[in-house]
């Protein structure tokens, strides 16, 4: 986090010196400071969980707004007005860091809209996006991409006997077995109330089967330690081009996984 801080305020200091050095009297570029701190809000709305993250954009604002005014009265000094210098680091730190809130703000927003509340994970309109656009890819370079389909079985009589509390907990239990077992490429979502779906670009069946079986067997350790009598049903499909919809090899995978079902029970 702290590189992306000092990359931030290098950025800064590199607006300044070409504001001043480079830009002659007659151009202006004070609009660039604006650009840091677009920068800061979106990192500190990707990881606004942390407070001190939440406020990344606020301190680059006050950043912002000193040094741009330092380097306005360096170019005068000792001509230049205390007063004056004062007054310009005040407005310019309250105009960014509004600014920075507000679009912290309205990122969050944006991201909300996409994301399961519960789990973090992408819900179902992230999901379908990105599946479209693996879609396109994959009918492009005629490459495969597989879907994993997860059900939590028992999952409502668990609830029944131990409370919704425990219901959030195995969701969020699982959410983290499905991160820690996928890669920064794949998209894990929560799609319905204990539905899970991962879809894993460039991946064949082999692969996928692996996957699988490993999430498989990290989830029957996690609920055990937990005393959880729950369990995972998974499905599988992989597919090569755009010729079938999101529902229709969604089907597929729910059909492999019902299929797994009847032979684990066998």
């Amino acid at each position: 986090m702290l590189w992306r801080f000092v990359l931030v305020v290098t950025e800064i200091l590199l607006i300044t010196f070409w504001n001043y050095k480079l830009s002659g009297a007659y151009y202006s570029l004070d609009a660039l400071y604006c650009l840091p701190i677009i920068q800061a809000a979106r990192i500190g709305a990707i990881r606004s969980q942390r407070h001190s993250d939440s406020q990344i954009a606020a301190l680059v604002g006050i950043t912002s707004a000193v040094v741009w005014s330092v380097a306005e009265a360096a170019v005068v000094w000792p001509n230049y007005p205390l007063d004056a210098f004062a007054m310009n680091i005040f407005t310019r730190g309250v105009t960014f860091t509004v600014l920075g809130r507000v679009l912290t703000k309205l990122w969050n927003e944006r991201d909300y809209l996409r994301k399961d509340a519960l789990t973090g994970l992408a819900n179902r309109l992230e999901f379908t996006e990105r599946f479209a656009a693996e879609r396109l890819r994959s009918d492009w370079s005629n490459g495969p991409y597989s879907l994993l389909f997860i059900d939590i079985d028992q999952f409502k009589m668990l609830i029944c006997s131990h409370g919704s509390h425990v219901g959030d907990e195995v969701l969020k239990a699982v959410s983290s077995i499905l991160r820690v077992n996928s890669r920064i490429v794949d998209t894990v979502a929560r799609i319905g109330e204990n539905k899970f779906v991962l879809l894993l670009p460039e991946t064949n069946e082999y692969i996928c089967r692996v996957l699988g079986m490993r999430i498989k067997s990290a989830s029957d350790k996690k609920f055990q330690a937990k005393g959880w009598f729950i369990s995972l049903s998974i499905g599988h499909v992989t597919v090569i081009g755009s010729a079938r919809s999101f529902d229709e090899i969604l089907h597929e995978a729910n059909e492999t996984m019902c299929s797994t079902k009847i032979q684990s029970h066998t």
